[in-house]
């Protein structure tokens, strides 16, 4: 599918001329977008299946939210047009990579992969800003929150809400913000003494292309959703949930059959179990935001 479909769509991957790029910028326009969820799911369940027709309108119809997000990363070093064909590709890697059976809206997911593609870029690209040591784990960890609470509330997260994921005061998060204020910040080398340092936007990226779940950071969202569920949630309907999203130490996701038959009950027992604990969580204060994240599919 990945050769076949970069193929096919390879004018939305490549950057060209100015006055190219502006036809591709008016073309776009004309791409019908997917409004309906059920639609979405079926037809990334038919591009895991290899299906490209499937994967090249789960890609068109997102074009234009790519062109909204990298936007914001012009003035570093790349020009629009080169952000944008960056930021397709990976747009294209998060159509091969998503399941639709997680219940995670597509394009909640495919953000990931559109920051990771730019802000690597970006690494390679910039290297002027000095940052002190004991400052880039806070810019890290504010970053991953920032971007796991936009996900999960569909919109901007408050500082309040920030403090309550990283727990640290309001005027922490407040200051945090205040040093990560200008993009460049985030390609900026750890150490400049030494050449083959990482940046902090390949710390937050991932050097290697992984994803979330391979990096340190992403203890970061797993110790609050093992607080949120101690609190709220019965060992059982943690251990469910901890299978179904590969949260347990095998980190891969469960079917709900698989995890019946692990557990000795039907499919349908474990739905209703699971069905429940999205239930306590949306009526908690603080799972309210997981259980709008994690809705069934």
């Amino acid at each position: 599918m990945e050769q076949a479909t970069e193929t096919r769509s390879k004018g939305y991957f490549r950057s060209s001329p100015s006055t190219a790029f502006d036809q591709y910028l008016q073309d776009i326009q004309k791409l019908p977008l997917i409004s309906d969820a059920a639609e979405e799911r079926r037809l990334a369940r038919l591009a895991q299946k290899g299906d490209e027709a499937a994967a090249e309108r789960l890609v068109t119809a997102n074009l234009r939210f790519v062109i909204s997000y990298v936007k914001k990363y012009q003035g570093h070093g790349l020009d629009l047009s080169e952000l944008v064909a960056i930021g397709n590709e990976g747009l294209l890697k998060a159509v091969r990579k998503f399941d639709p059976d997680q219940g995670v809206k597509f394009i909640s997911y495919a953000v990931w992969w559109v920051r990771q593609a730019v802000l690597k870029a970006l690494a390679e690209q910039t290297r002027s800003v000095r940052i002190p040591l004991n400052q880039n784990s806070q810019l890290i960890r504010l970053a991953r929150a920032e971007t796991i609470l936009a996900q999960v509330l569909k919109r901007d997260p408050t500082e309040n809400e920030i403090s309550r994921l990283l727990e640290e005061s309001p005027e922490q998060v407040r200051a945090a913000k205040q040093m990560s204020s200008t993009e460049v910040s985030l390609d900026a080398p750890i150490d400049r003494s030494d050449r083959e340092a990482s940046t902090l936007g390949e710390r937050f990226a991932g050097v290697d292309g992984t994803e979330i779940e391979d990096t340190t950071d992403y203890k970061l969202m797993k110790e609050f959703i093992e607080r949120v569920f101690r609190k709220y949630l019965t060992p059982r309907e943690r251990k469910i949930l901890f299978l179904y999203y590969g949260l347990d130490e095998s980190g891969e996701p469960m079917t709900l059959e698989k995890i019946g038959a692990l557990m000795g009950v039907t499919r349908e027992r474990i739905r209703q179990i699971r069905e429940r604990a999205f239930e306590k969580l949306r009526e908690s204060p603080d799972g309210r935001a997981l259980a709008g994240f994690w809705q069934a599919a």
